[in-house]
């Protein structure tokens, strides 16, 4: 862990939420804390991370965006997670995901911190052997058995009253990325070549 701002949020009975790209997402369920809610698609491939979640005991709470007009349960997962955090736990985001572009923060990370009034710890996991989806694309990262996961923080990030929804959503995609092209700059290059 670097640069943790964890114990310090708690010591201060902050609430809290976790930022990673969707390409980080099984690393940092890896390196997660007991009770953390996790958003998940009802897709297929969200139910492949479910099992990994509870291992890790993390919450799992299904849905995500609305597509072509069906109702995928978006709106309800998000309540859950705002009545999670404001429960007292964290949660985590994929904030680029379910479909991307990667790298792009979409606004429900800014919109649950609002709500839930939480700061948003922005990490970049980085595994020291991992298997990489070249063709996915978010180019998704599996760390490998036994491997060692460096987990890099951000400073906490607060939504301000004035701020709109977007331009918070730019504070916290400019510091992924900054996280990601510091600590992980081969995987940086790679993925934003594309």
């Amino acid at each position: 862990m670097h640069d943790d701002p964890r114990q310090s949020l708690k010591a201060n009975e902050e609430r809290y939420i976790y930022a990673v790209l969707h390409a980080h997402q099984v690393s940092a369920i890896m390196d997660s804390e007991p009770g953390t809610g996790a958003m998940v698609s009802r897709s297929n491939d969200g139910q492949m991370i479910v099992p990994a979640l509870r291992v890790r005991g993390c919450v799992p709470i299904r849905g995500s965006s609305r597509r072509q007009g069906q109702d995928k349960g978006g709106r309800a997962a998000l309540q859950a997670m705002i009545d999670h955090v404001v429960g007292g736990k964290p949660a985590y985001l994929a904030v680029d995901g379910p479909r991307g572009p990667r790298g792009r923060v979409h606004k429900g990370i800014a919109m649950l911190a609002r709500q839930a009034d939480a700061a948003v710890i922005t990490i970049a996991p980085v595994p020291s052997r991992r298997w990489i989806l070249t063709r996915a694309w978010d180019r998704l990262q599996i760390p490998k058995p036994l491997a060692k996961i460096d987990a890099y923080f951000g400073p906490p990030l607060r939504i301000k009253p004035e701020e709109s929804l977007e331009d918070f959503c730019m504070r916290i995609q400019s510091d992924l990325a900054q996280l990601e092209a510091e600590h992980d700059p081969q995987e940086y290059a790679a993925a934003t070549a594309k």
